[in-house]
């Protein structure tokens, strides 16, 4: 016999307590704490990582969710429905990199708690089921790719390769996993939800610098980042005239600044970026034997992106060829752009605006779980303003007001998507149908 279906609560008065959530983000942030900063560094996996994951997890079970950790230690906390079946779910990360704030990932995942905390306190039992999920190393510093975790929860990587991923610091993802206690038993790829809603930061300046409290995330950039490793001639600074040279740190000068110009020629929103460079063996009168340098190169347009890419391919290639020396390309993450569900768009767009929030739709520069998520379900984001734009850096910071309201927005689209088909089934159960 299925469970009994009753009427939904008026649930337009709720607010989550903005106090609890600020405490929340304060207790996490202590954990991997930057000493003098607000900012923290929990690189995935680590023993900070465990901490934080602990004290996530300690909160999802007080809220007395059944918790469940899977084979590439995502953790889902899932609050039960009047049915059973898909849960609306909401989630992000809560690794951060190595100099991060306390927002980034972490107020997806704790203001996802908060809706949960008030919606079990009203006494209000959603048609379906509510979930707050965090996935494993969504910021790819310590192991590559980014948005590891939810790429596996969705299918796009098998487990046995990403528990086999070698990371920065010549560790291995499954042997962390097991090490820290977060090497689950959940079955992947794991369930789809009913639809997923991530509430982030935006990591941006654009929301602040034109007075807007909501971003309606309607898409993310694909994103292509490449290791170069060029490798030449070592020899003494002073005495190699320049045309005898084979020098890879010319080399990776030049890809630089060529990446810069090729972004600013294909306009916005294409943006480019050689974001770490290596030369060994690194000294003031020695020309370098080798250079391994990245390169992270964006855009919103698959094909503009390709063009880019291959621009990138041809300049590096000629560049080494001219200077004498050899490459070796390794792709580190390729994404394509991610298009958002338009229903919730709409629905983040108007629940905004009913709750007094101006809005705007936009698309996402940086990566997020929820382009993932977008493979299985519905999805869509919300967006809260950065100071400054600033973000990866201690100094990150949302004012309470933006974060209660984007909070606020995430409670209210997540209850309205679990009601859908209530009414249906209420009227199924009277006979009126």
């Amino acid at each position: 016999m299925s469970p009994q279906i009753v009427p939904s609560h008026d649930t337009t008065a709720l607010r989550i307590d903005i106090d609890r959530l600020l405490q929340r983000l304060a207790d996490l942030a202590a954990i991997g704490a930057i000493e003098g900063t607000e900012g923290c560094a929990r690189l995935a996996l680590t023993d900070e990582d465990k901490a934080g994951r602990d004290l996530v997890v300690a909160a999802m079970r007080d809220l007395d969710l059944e918790v469940t950790i899977d084979g590439i230690g995502n953790v889902v906390g899932v609050m039960a429905g009047q049915t059973n079946g898909p849960p609306v779910m909401c989630g992000s990360h809560i690794d951060t990199v190595r100099t991060g704030g306390r927002y980034d990932g972490n107020l997806g995942v704790l203001a996802g708690l908060e809706v949960i905390e008030v919606v079990k306190a009203a006494g209000i039992t959603p048609y379906r089921p509510l979930a707050v999920a965090f996935f494993t190393d969504e910021e790819g510093a310590r192991y590559s790719p980014d948005m590891l975790g939810s790429l596996v929860y969705v299918g796009g990587m098998p487990l046995e390769q990403a528990l086999g991923i070698v990371g920065i610091d010549d560790t291995v993802v499954g042997e962390e996993l097991e090490r820290i206690g977060y090497a689950g038993s959940s079955p992947l790829p794991g369930a789809a939800p009913h639809s997923f809603v991530e509430l982030h930061v935006e990591q941006g300046p654009v929301l602040e610098a034109e007075g807007i409290t909501i971003g309606a995330v309607d898409g993310v950039q694909g994103i292509s980042w490449q290791e170069v490793t060029v490798t030449g001639q070592s020899n003494h600074a002073g005495t190699t005239p320049m045309r005898l040279r084979k020098d890879p740190g010319f080399v990776a000068a030049a890809c630089a600044n060529f990446v810069r110009t090729l972004a600013t020629e294909l306009g916005e929103p294409q943006v480019g970026t050689v974001g770490r460079i290596e030369l060994h063996p690194n000294l003031v009168n020695v020309v370098p034997a080798s250079a391994t340098f990245t390169v992270d190169i964006r855009n919103t347009d698959e094909l503009v992106l390709q063009e880019a890419e291959k621009r990138f391919a041809e300049f590096l290639t000629e560049t080494a060829e001219t200077e004498g020396c050899t490459i070796e390309v390794k792709e580190l993450a390729r994404f394509e752009p991610v298009i958002f569900d338009e229903r919730v768009i709409e629905m983040v767009s108007s629940t905004a605006t009913a709750l007094g929030h101006s809005v705007k739709r936009m698309p996402s520069g940086a990566g997020h779980d929820a382009q993932m998520l977008a493979r299985v379900c519905p999805t869509a984001m919300v967006f809260t303003p950065s100071r400054d734009g600033i973000s990866h850096n201690p100094t990150e910071y949302t004012s309470p007001a933006d974060l209660e309201a984007g909070a606020n927005v995430m409670l209210h689209v997540m209850l309205a998507l679990a009601s859908e088909d209530a009414g249906l089934a209420l009227a199924s159960e009277d006979g009126t149908l």
